[in-house]
């Protein structure tokens, strides 16, 4: 059993941002294979939100017991024909033969001191061809309490990221999610202050800004948002 507790406190808050979870699956099922690795599955909504009938097997793993047990409760609900595994355990504890077609990191790099060594050592269970797959947290700039209260190490530019992706891995998308989202990012460091978002302003975002930004990520080209995403191919 690990010994590891996350400190975080808005993995319940965030786990009802539905609009939010489906515009990240639309950007990223199409780089889900057979067999995925999720590192840092947290209480299991993102593997809700992104697993098809299309994925053999799930792996997630959650080093915290306590929100391991509740991904396990949760996946025990979800489609008969994918086979998950939730293990308390890091990528260092992965046998050396395992292998997957698609290893994600969604809002989990930035929570890794050595975030460059890690993404190594998810590198060696890739198959030929599979996917690397992270969303973060973008803009330094855009550091706040919030990030402070819930473990964040760093948030990412398209350069940052990019500089601890390990050598041979092949860029498929780089791109910035939620622009509108941005903003109120930026109010909040500038005005509010906050080291936590009230349910209430998960729900505006989630309901108000998120499908705004789904239009208007892409007629500014990916170009803006307080979220960065990455895929890289082995």
């Amino acid at each position: 059993m690990s010994d590891f507790r996350y400190v975080g406190r808005e993995l319940e808050t965030f786990a009802a941002a539905t609009t939010w979870k489906a515009y990240l699956a639309e950007q990223i099922r199409p780089f889900l294979g057979a067999d995925v690795l999720e590192v840092g599955a947290g209480l299991g909504s993102i593997t809700r939100a992104f697993c098809t009938n299309a994925q053999r097997s799930w792996t997630a793993l959650e080093p915290d017991p306590t929100s391991a047990a509740r991904a396990q409760e949760l996946l025990t609900t979800l489609t008969p024909g994918t086979r998950f595994d939730v293990r308390t355990e890091t990528t260092a504890q992965l046998h050396a033969d395992q292998r997957f077609d698609s290893v994600l990191y969604i809002d989990v790099l930035e929570h890794i001191e050595h975030d460059a060594d890690e993404l190594v050592a998810a590198r060696r269970h890739l198959r030929a061809g599979g996917h690397l797959v992270v969303l973060s947290p973008a803009h330094q700039w855009l550091f706040t309490p919030f990030d402070r209260a819930i473990g964040h190490f760093r948030r990412y530019s398209a350069s940052t990221l990019q500089a601890v992706v390990p050598p041979g891995l092949n860029i498929v998308r780089l791109r910035y999610l939620d622009c509108v989202g941005m903003c109120a990012s930026l109010g909040n460091k500038s005005l509010l202050r906050q080291d936590m978002p009230t349910t209430r302003q998960i729900e505006i975002w989630d309901q108000v800004m998120v499908p705004l930004s789904r239009t208007l990520d892409r007629w500014l080209q990916f170009r803006v948002g307080k979220s960065i995403l990455g895929v890289w191919q082995a």
